[in-house]
């Protein structure tokens, strides 16, 4: 493998040493992977890491709820509904706010989404997951199991892999999820873009949380980072999901931060299949 591979430009400090490191390192925590296909071909560009190991979907499952809710009627265009903040949410000051549903996906609102499972009920919201092959497919939720609905992708029972984050994603973009044309397009039309160099737009949603200790209480030295979704160029479209479990906690710059400007960072490079 030559050195070429794994120097990804603008980004050295955090993509080589967190994401490409030789392969030796992958064994060790932290867990870290990339991966990147072609959306039409499926072809596998890039996949280096932990791939196949499941993780909470944390925020990043707000594209599939997005996908739900916009097929089930709940969701009715960019801006509807606009939800107005409760004190009962007892969220933080960050999402104490009225929501709409680019909003929503934007800041991640998570009593939003909460809201968004209330009203679609246990039952449509298994069965959409069911239908979706959704990581591990459980949504049954925490110790009691009472929380599925509202908690089941938030560091409790449903996990996904990178590898399978990429696999939904590209059945979404290829119309293989069986919803309605009108939920395909307002769901992209919610997600957020960035601007990558080399011409690429890149539309993902990043997720953060931590993985839990042997008590099972949420553990800030284990801090989850996410991205996945799609960079488009022209007639070319690549789906990708980038994850690091670090063994460290960050204090100033959220860890999905770190993963989201890392990934926009090193795409181009990393599209060309080194």
């Amino acid at each position: 493998m030559t050195p070429r591979r794994f120097f990804l430009g603008s980004f050295i400090a955090v993509a080589v040493a967190n994401f490409v490191a030789p392969a030796a390192a992958w064994a060790a925590d932290p867990l870290r992977c990339t991966v990147i296909i072609d959306a039409k071909t499926g072809e596998r560009l890039y996949r280096q890491g932990d791939c196949d190991k499941p993780v909470y979907p944390q925020s990043t499952f707000k594209l599939a709820l997005a996908m739900m809710a916009y097929d089930a009627g709940i969701l009715k265009s960019e801006h509807e509904p606009l939800w107005k903040y409760q004190a009962k949410f007892n969220r933080s000051a960050r999402e104490q706010k009225d929501t709409d549903p680019v909003i929503w996906e934007r800041d991640s609102i998570v009593w939003y989404s909460q809201e968004l499972t209330r009203k679609l009920g246990r039952k449509s919201f298994t069965d959409y997951v069911q239908r979706f092959g959704y990581g591990n497919r459980d949504v049954t939720g925490g110790p009691g199991k009472a929380d599925g609905l509202t908690h089941a992708w938030l560091m409790s029972s449903l996990k996904i892999s990178p590898d399978e984050q990429v696999s939904f994603l590209r059945r979404f973009l290829n119309r293989e999820l069986h919803i309605s044309k009108t939920a395909m397009d307002m769901t992209m039309a919610i997600v957020p873009h960035f601007v990558g160099v080399d011409g690429w737009d890149i539309q993902g949603k990043t997720g953060s949380g931590s993985q839990r200790d042997k008590a099972g209480n949420a553990d800030s030295s284990r801090p989850i980072g996410w991205f996945v979704g799609w960079a488009t160029k022209g007639d070319r479209r690549l789906v990708f999901a980038r994850l690091l479990v670090d063994t460290k906690p960050y204090h100033d710059t959220p860890i999905s931060y770190v993963v989201r400007d890392s990934l926009v960072a090193d795409l181009p490079l990393l599209a060309k299949g080194f």
